[in-house]
């Protein structure tokens, strides 16, 4: 190996590849290595690379984003925000399958299932077991066939009782509710019937020459069965795969607000570092929550946030919890206002107020083109505005420009909030400007 001890320019020389076993350097003709080649070379590999992947997710989206999910399971921050890159490409995120998901992510169709590694209490032996059982006899019909063909000390009642509460039964029972009371019956009828068979007794049909080869799914109807129950509520459902899987799956609790949000809060949690030190806005999800008391005996808190993007922590301090204590708690969707604010290493928001996402409202102001590009009619509009702000300025305006082919929808910014609808409202219309009040989720 060649040791660099100094450089000096020598201008433009031909490159030569010495092509060494070992140890790979660049030459230039005097014998002296070129210093800059692996800088060269480094940087068309990694050009190489771009393009691959480039070209792999323009053409194989489906099969790219299972791969990338799968190369980044171990950081959910990052799965997360891939998550909600498959969403806005249109990819649909599909609970885990007993009967069609591997090991890992997987691409079906235009969909992506969550791998059985994925699911939380299910260990690896377990899924070699159920992918080794579904290899030998086809896939899965119900409940009681499932823990009849895989070994209950591998797959445990723990790891089923994961697997149905994170939605790997759905396709065979939607009512998961329903299988976790039955498990318990059903893996005590598979044990028996296992220890059966381990001493060679057998069942009535194995009597009869090979009867229940011909109906393999008549012993399983035999199964005990809970008596019939009300399927979960679908929070619970939610609840569950969050602390199952790690992630809402078959649906969030900000999904129905998704449009809304992107308009009245562009900013996303999973962007938040690379936001300066100006006044923000986000709708959220809180998952956690940690009450404080200072030395002074005041209260705040440090919460942790979520949207279908990322996940942030939070920080209300004293003056700010006395007004909105009373909002925060886990579970809760709310409209935040606050600042970024950098600590060491991390990024924290900085809650200065807040809002459930039910009582958020805004304004629209319907401008047509000739309107909007009036400069008087928008001195006219600022100052309206501007002489509604108050002193708790919160809703924000949205100007939807149309023509007639389409409609163009701009958010105004934040020095254009106001205080009250109702009264913006109204002193826009007798001003000459076509506007109404709405929630951004409907009662």
């Amino acid at each position: 190996m060649v040791k660099i001890i100094s450089r000096r320019s020598l201008g433009i020389q031909p490159v030569y590849d010495i092509g060494v076993a070992e140890d790979h350097n660049f030459v230039i003709r005097g014998g002296l290595v070129a210093s800059n080649c692996f800088n060269k070379s480094h940087s068309t590999a990694y050009g190489y690379v771009t393009f691959q992947t480039a070209y792999l997710k323009a053409h194989y989206p489906v099969e790219y984003m299972a791969a990338l999910l799968t190369a980044n399971s171990g950081d959910q921050d990052k799965v997360q925000r891939y998550l909600a890159t498959c969403m806005t490409m249109g990819i649909e995120i599909q609970p885990p399958d007993i009967n069609r998901s591997g090991v890992d992510f997987t691409p079906i169709g235009q969909s992506i299932l969550f791998g059985l590694s994925a699911v939380r209490n299910v260990g690896l032996a377990a899924i070699e077991a159920i992918l080794a059982a579904r290899q030998d006899g086809g896939e899965f019909q119900s409940l009681a066939d499932f823990c009849d063909r895989v070994d209950p000390r591998v797959a445990n009642k723990r790891a089923v009782e994961a697997l149905i509460s994170s939605g790997g039964f759905d396709k065979i029972e939607p009512n998961r509710n329903q299988l976790l009371h039955d498990l318990e019956l059903v893996l005590e009828w598979a044990q028996g019937r296992a220890k059966d068979r381990a001493v060679g007794q057998g069942n009535l049909f194995d009597m009869f020459g090979g009867m229940a080869a011909e109906t393999p799914t008549s012993s399983y109807e035999a199964a005990p069965k809970a008596p019939p129950v009300a399927d979960l509520p679908d929070g619970d459902k939610l609840r569950m795969e969050k602390e199952l899987l790690g992630f809402y799956v078959s649906d969030h609790p900000l999904k129905g607000v998704q449009t809304a949000a992107r308009m009245l809060a562009p900013i996303n949690l999973g962007d938040l570092d690379q936001q300066g030190d100006q006044s923000l806005s986000a709708i959220v999800l809180i998952t956690e929550l940690k009450p404080i008391v200072t030395k002074k005996g005041d209260r705040m808190a440090v919460i942790q946030m979520e949207d279908l993007t990322g996940k942030a922590e939070a920080v209300v301090f004293p003056r700010t919890f006395e007004r909105i204590g009373h909002l925060l708690a886990a579970d809760r969707r709310l409209m935040v206002w606050g600042k970024v604010d950098q600590r060491d290493d991390r990024r924290q928001f900085l809650i200065e107020d807040a809002e459930p996402i039910e009582e958020v409202r805004m304004i629209m102001v319907e401008l047509p083109p000739a309107q909007a590009s009036d400069l008087q009619a928008q001195h006219r509009l600022s100052e309206i505005l501007k002489a509604q702000a108050g002193e708790a300025p919160k809703i924000p305006i949205i100007a939807k420009i149309t023509d007639q082919h389409q409609a163009q929808y701009v958010r105004l910014g934040a020095q254009f909030r106001v205080e009250s609808d109702a009264r913006t409202v109204t002193a826009l219309n007798q001003a000459g400007f076509v506007a109404k009040s709405s929630q951004l989720v409907p009662a």
